[in-house]
């Protein structure tokens, strides 16, 4: 007998939105009603992607890379992670959370200049047999966000970037999500965490027609 196919959902936003937090709470809840949850994140997931994500996040000597390089390497890790850990999961019918997704190299990458043809040619390749079921997009100001980042004392190469580049960010992920309204919810990322565990989940059962 065929194992009915699992749900992929991705949680994406700005730096600092809460979406770890907001994963391991959806992951608690899931769990509890008895369902087998793989939580896991972008760049990473796997031993090869999350060393893709030491070089992107923290490019040695201070070093950068260019945004079509950029690019590559999350799609590479991506490719990795998708045929290593996202897709045999979806086969034995888990449910996937992850932290980012492709919608991420969309946005960041498609901000700092890559063709959206480009972006979208890499996507459906590496993407094709693992889409998301449900994304749920945090969303916040960019000040508000940046007084988290602040004060979890953490940093890496796109948390540090101007003011302009997170607005862009912000507007483009609202972009994705009022294109894909079928797939896409955006939620309150200032909200409570467990108010925002609340929202998500009722999104879920609402979305997925999961009870």
């Amino acid at each position: 007998m065929s194992v009915t196919r699992g749900f992929l959902v991705t949680v994406e936003g700005g730096e600092g939105c809460g979406k770890s937090t907001l994963l391991q709470g959806l992951a608690k809840k899931l769990s509890d009603e008895g369902r087998t949850v793989l939580l896991t994140r972008e760049p990473g997931g796997t031993p090869l992607a999350e060393s893709v994500r030491k070089l992107v996040l923290d490019p040695p000597e201070g070093d950068v890379w260019s945004p079509l390089a950029e690019a590559l390497l999350m799609n590479a890790a991506r490719s990795d992670h998708v045929q290593k850990k996202i897709l045999p999961a979806l086969q034995r019918g888990e449910w996937v959370l992850c932290d980012r997704y492709s919608d991420s190299t969309l946005v960041y990458q498609g901000v700092g200049g890559v063709s959206p043809n480009v972006l979208k040619a890499m996507q459906a390749e590496v993407t094709r047999e693992a889409r998301p079921d449900l994304t749920l997009i945090l969303d916040a100001s960019p000040e508000d966000l940046l007084q988290r980042r602040i004060n979890r004392a953490t940093s890496d190469v796109f948390e540090n970037r101007p003011r302009e580049f997170h607005d862009a960010v912000r507007n483009a992920f609202l972009k994705i999500a009022k294109t894909n309204p079928e797939r896409c919810v955006v939620l309150d990322a200032m909200l409570s965490p467990k108010a925002l565990v609340e929202a998500a989940f009722v999104t879920i059962e609402e979305r997925l027609a999961v009870s």
